[in-house]
């Protein structure tokens, strides 16, 4: 795989197993971080992902998912029948040349093709291996299939999100595939550490329930130690305000007025009373959260964002507008970040993708290679494995 300067894992291989996006999303850090990844992907149909659309772009003969793409750079893909003598002989060749293997299958699936955790270390120690289920390997649950939404639901993520209790929201993106694809990377990441001062591989293991009920955060505490059960507030923080999303001349802004140093400059600039015994101190705004909404509402309506946003920059509280994606992949902020990388596709020719979060100072920025095509790498890995045994 090209690349125009070294990485942290420019050493270890990956196996993905994987499909859909939990999975594919952890090795896709671990290319990222410039590892070897090689997809394993069944003949024909491959990882699923590749038939989810509309949208779909490139020539109508082979049309390219854009969810696929999102999830997919800097791998090699090759096809292999699991279930078949040849396919067991070909993973088997792999495992054993492998650092890392990565698999979502249901609990059982990877015992029953036979390749159970302890038959894979059997065949290499110091295999690390990455497990990502819907809802956990064991307990009562144990082997539930997953998918994003619900899991969304069932780790009460969706009751915390929308703009009323009675409308349970699902987040805008599959944040508990994110998520577990995060985790398991981050599990990946310290279980290589620990090999390198033991010798030997393990099985990390992680899920969507995990994921989800792991990032509940100050939600999660407020009902293990004070007993609330939180709910759904909409556009606002349930325990600042003001903290949210505000309704001005043709539009909204967003402020996140955290403390009461904050507060003060903040109401002087929307010309509300700072000491009005209503919003004196954080815990009586919370309280009064609707009337406090109002006020601020009815004093930025005179003014559209800009000229809202222009002020409140120059005080120093926090604050922004809501953009649409296009706006977002256009900014030169976000370009300037890297977070938006070209990659040359086999049928697409050059495309944008977001690009990786991480950026390491002092290092020049790796090159990425585009999402594969299905068993574009069949012959390439297949000779690479033959040069390996000979």
């Amino acid at each position: 795989m090209s690349s125009t300067a070294s990485a942290p894992l420019d050493d270890v291989l990956v196996i993905d197993l994987s499909r859909a996006l939990a999975g594919p999303h952890a090795a896709m850090m671990l290319g990222d971080l410039g590892a070897r990844v090689i997809k394993v992907e069944a003949p024909g149909t491959g990882d699923e992902s590749r038939g989810w659309g509309p949208p779909f772009v490139g020539p109508a003969d082979e049309p390219v998912s854009t969810y696929f793409l999102s999830c997919n750079r800097n791998k090699e893909s090759v096809t292999a029948d699991l279930k078949s003598a040849e396919g067991v002989e070909f993973l088997t060749r792999l495992v054993v040349r492998a650092d890392v293997l990565i698999e979502n299958f249901r609990p059982g699936v990877m015992d029953r093709l036979g390749f159970s955790a302890e038959r894979l270390h059997e065949l290499n120690p110091r295999l690390v291996i990455l497990s990502i289920s819907g809802f956990g390997h064991d307990g009562p649950w144990g082997g539930r299939p997953g998918y994003d939404q619900i899991a969304q639901g069932e780790a009460g993520l969706m009751s915390l999100t929308g703009p009323a209790p009675e409308s349970p929201t699902r987040i805008g993106v599959p944040i508990g595939d994110l998520l577990a694809g995060m985790n398991g990377a981050y599990g990946v990441l310290s279980a290589l550490y620990e090999r390198g001062r033991t010798g030997l591989g393990k099985v990390v293991r992680t899920s969507l329930l995990a994921s989800i009920v792991g990032v509940h955060a100050y939600q999660g505490t407020r009902y293990t130690v004070a007993s609330e059960v939180a709910r759904a507030t909409g556009n606002h923080h349930p325990s600042i305000a003001p903290y949210g999303l505000f309704r001005c001349e043709g539009g909204a802004i967003q402020a996140a007025v955290a403390n009461d140093a904050l507060w003060v400059r903040f109401a002087g600039i929307v010309g509300l009373d700072a000491e009005d015994p209503r919003f004196d101190g954080n815990a009586r705004r919370v309280a009064h959260r609707e009337d406090l909404r109002e006020a601020v509402e009815k004093a930025l309506a005179e003014r559209p964002a800009a000229h809202w946003l222009k002020l409140l920059a120059a005080a120093g509280v926090p604050a922004g507008e809501v953009r649409t994606l296009d706006q977002v992949y256009d900014c030169p902020q976000t370009r300037s970040q890297g977070l938006v990388i070209e990659v040359d596709h086999p049928s697409l020719g050059p495309i944008e993708l977001p690009g990786p979060a991480i950026r390491f100072d002092g290092t020049v920025p790796r090159g990425h290679t585009a999402p594969p095509r299905l068993g574009e790498h069949d012959d390439s890995v297949r000779r690479w494995l033959d040069i390996q045994d000979s």
